[in-house]
């Protein structure tokens, strides 16, 4: 299965780089496809790692003005021209998307793809890896979206929100009929 992740390039502590670490080690050892912001720094860069040194393949999608951080030794990297096609990339060449922390850029990532979602526009399975709590105010923003009628659709048909990589992978792969 090819696996989108949208995740932070920024060097984080211990506590986000160990499960990241660790998800991509399910994720290699499972035979599946990274598919990524192609970053060879922070996160980006250990979730690759992780994903390629466990036999898993690196499919990179960069844009022009980072082209020069994108890693070199992927299986694939393509160059968008701007941040709206790499977006669009991304979702392409992925069947899941996992959404691992990360600041402004992994957010707006987010909420596009969940948009398109909501939209009908992709039916690939979504999940919000909710590492160390990271995103438990988003989860309760959402529920209150949900409980006020602002989704007009279940919020359990546009994300699952899961604790560890083991049941982020778990989900995906039911998802797949995988399991």
């Amino acid at each position: 299965m090819n696996i989108c992740v949208f995740l932070s390039a920024a060097d984080l502590d211990d506590r986000y780089t160990r499960p990241a670490r660790e998800f991509a080690e399910l994720l290699g050892r499972g035979g599946h496809t990274l598919v990524w912001g192609g970053s060879e720094s922070g996160l980006m860069k250990v979730v690759a790692d992780g994903v390629q040194e466990s036999g898993g393949r690196l499919v990179g999608v960069s844009v022009d003005f980072l082209a020069a951080k994108a890693r070199t030794n992927a299986d694939e990297m393509v160059i968008a021209k701007d941040l709206a096609e790499r977006k669009a990339l991304l979702l392409e060449k992925s069947d899941a998307i996992v959404i691992m922390v990360g600041g402004t850029g992994t957010l707006d990532e987010a909420t596009e793809i969940l948009e398109l979602k909501k939209h009908a526009k992709h039916t690939k399975p979504v999940v919000l890896l909710n590492t160390a709590g990271f995103y438990d105010g988003l989860h309760q923003q959402f529920r209150r979206m949900e409980d006020e009628g602002f989704l007009p659709v279940p919020l359990t048909e546009l994300v699952f929100f899961a604790e560890d990589g083991v049941g982020a992978l778990a989900y995906l792969e039911e998802s797949a009929g995988l399991r």
